[in-house]
């Protein structure tokens, strides 16, 4: 389980930033429960979490001032997870909301602005995109110590790189697709080839086995008729000089 200090800058999963002003014990119910009480730097409203329930709602620090060029690399890197169906949209859009993992709101971020090119977004998503592209700028703004103002629009342009590289990225998978599939038939045909050159060998080599064959028993046949021809003489003699004794 995480620990936090008075004095830490948290996120609170779907609201965004707040500062851990006390820690304290309040008793409910007969059991007393330790509370981190956070001021939401949105609305400036006090929020307490129970601190045994704090892996649960997904309480955690903001990121370090190191890890924002990562952050807005990860924005325009083109990668954009695109559902149609909008029930299994919205619904792995609100976990990922859910989760407090800026990188996943990015994500939401990324998806929705591109959905939003194309067709209008319903109200729940529309209000989605606006709360993803909050929590954003409001968290990176409070690292950087930059106005909000400034970091909304770098996020706007890493958002402009995200479709334009999102392009690239299809175009480059489609090229490599084709060349593929150019391989595959490449292969296919020099298999066919290959097949067919071994068919005909096959078929030559059989063709001369014959011949060869044949070429013997012909050869044979021949000797033989040879030999039946100068046997027969020799009986013939041997009859006539029977006879005559």
């Amino acid at each position: 389980m995480l620990e936090f200090e008075v004095g830490d800058k948290v996120i609170y999963p779907n609201h965004g930033l707040g500062t851990i002003e006390t820690i304290e014990e309040k008793t409910i119910l007969g059991s007393t429960l330790g509370f981190y009480s956070l001021r939401m730097a949105s609305s400036e409203t006090t929020v307490l979490v129970p601190i045994d329930n704090v892996d649960d709602v997904g309480l955690r620090r903001a990121i370090s001032d190191t890890e924002v060029k990562r952050l807005f690399l990860k924005i325009g890197d083109g990668k954009i997870d695109s559902h149609q169906n909008w029930k299994g949209r919205f619904k792995d859009n609100s976990d990922k909301m859910r989760t407090g993992s800026i990188r996943d709101v990015i994500d939401v971020l990324k998806s929705l602005n591109f959905l939003s090119k194309s067709k209008n977004l319903s109200f729940r998503e529309k209000r989605m995109l606006d709360r993803a592209r909050f929590l954003v700028v409001s968290e990176i703004a409070e690292v950087t110590a930059d106005v909000s103002e400034t970091i909304e629009n770098k996020v706007d342009k890493a958002l402009d790189r995200c479709l334009l590289n999102r392009t690239k990225l299809l175009a480059r998978a489609k090229a490599s697709k084709v060349a593929r599939a150019s391989k595959v038939a490449k292969a296919s045909k020099v298999a066919r080839a290959s097949k067919v050159a071994k068919a005909s060998k096959v078929a030559r080599a059989s063709k001369v086995a014959r011949a060869s064959k044949v070429a013997r028993a012909s050869k044979v046949a021949k000797a033989s008729k040879v030999a039946k021809v100068r046997k027969a003489p020799a009986r013939s003699t041997t009859r006539r000089a029977a006879r005559a004794s």
